[in-house]
């Protein structure tokens, strides 16, 4: 993201610590397609989403995206599908675009897969090394304070990667996993090919590589999976933590949190990535509480990460304003 979140020292903590202008964040994750009837999908199972864009791997659009009139973004990719209504649709080339620390979502994904947590649990203990300790002070990257050989709880390890994007946690969780980054990269990688995200590739834990690439589809094939983890889904709800030891607390990148529905999900901005958003909402349709996810990709790359990261919370803010508008309308036609 831009502008670095929030960071509150307490009182007498003494802490110095800085946090980086350009900051990759991730944002938004979604279910593959294959992994449980998340969806009631409508259709043969091709790519199809009406005119504008390229569908998710395997889903079709539901019938009441016609009578939607949402308003997609004019430039980069989103893609939005609703709990046992299905697709509403993708717009933009589905081409892989860098993705920033949207990448964390997969970090968290794994992390939750090789070390599963009960919903309010803390966790494994991790014990912080050295090199994460080095790299809390980063003045190239956005990262979170940890000292070495302090240990830590899984969960608030991964709310400092999570909430404030904190790169270097991203990079000690990894570590911690799989005993080097290169190890837990290629299972980064062998699970996205399982969720079927064909246009994804990662080349680093946090982001911060430009090579690491996916598509909006994609993206929100892995949130759809992601958010069925109800530790993951309290992790990516989490408005501010605290990093233990250091005095310092810091608010949730996504500005969007708390309104509208909105429990999550991932931001991530940079200047070859623009600005990203995985969002998920809850909303009433049809009678019953559904969950809304969205992934926004590429808002204004090429400028700074700041008007990336407004234009990418801008295009989310309407499509969920619109959906709250509109979806129950919509369904009680359908």
């Amino acid at each position: 993201m831009p502008a670095a979140p929030t960071a509150t020292p307490s009182a007498g903590s003494g802490v110095r610590f800085r946090r980086s202008v350009l900051v990759p964040l991730t944002a938004a994750v979604v279910l593959a397609a294959g992994t449980g009837g998340w969806y009631a999908v409508g259709g043969s199972g091709g790519s199809t989403n009406g005119p504008g864009g390229d569908g998710g791997p395997g889903e079709g659009v539901a019938p009441l995206a016609r009578s939607l009139h949402l308003p997609w973004p004019r430039e980069g990719q989103a893609s939005v599908a609703v709990e046992g209504i299905g697709s509403l649709g993708t717009r933009g080339e589905q081409k892989p675009v860098p993705i920033a620390s949207v990448t964390k979502v997969m970090t968290a994904y794994v992390i939750l897969k090789d070390h599963p947590m009960r919903a309010g649990a803390p966790g494994a203990t991790v014990v912080a090394d050295q090199r994460a300790a080095d790299e809390s002070y980063s003045s190239v990257e956005t990262t979170a304070p940890v000292l070495a050989g302090r240990e830590y709880t899984q969960r608030r390890l991964l709310e400092l990667m999570m909430v404030p994007s904190g790169n270097n946690v991203a990079r000690l969780l990894a570590r911690w996993d799989a005993g080097d980054e290169k190890a837990f990269v290629a299972k980064m990688n062998r699970t996205a090919a399982g969720l079927g995200m064909r246009a994804t590739t990662y080349t680093g834990v946090s982001g911060m590589e430009t090579s690491t690439r996916s598509t909006a589809a994609d993206q929100l094939a892995l949130a759809r999976a992601a958010m069925k983890d109800p530790a993951f889904r309290q992790i990516v709800a989490t408005a501010s933590v605290t990093a233990p030891g250091a005095g310092v607390t810091f608010r949730n990148t996504n500005k969007l949190l708390g309104h509208d529905g909105v429990i999550g999900l991932k931001t991530g901005s940079s200047t070859p990535a623009g600005g990203n958003l995985v969002w998920a909402t809850r909303q009433k349709v049809a009678g019953a509480d559904r969950l809304v996810l969205g992934v926004v990709l590429h808002q204004r790359a090429g400028t700074t990460p700041a008007e990336g990261s407004a234009a990418a919370h801008e295009a989310s803010r309407a499509l969920i304003a619109a959906l709250r508008a509109e979806l129950p309308t919509a369904a009680n036609r359908a």
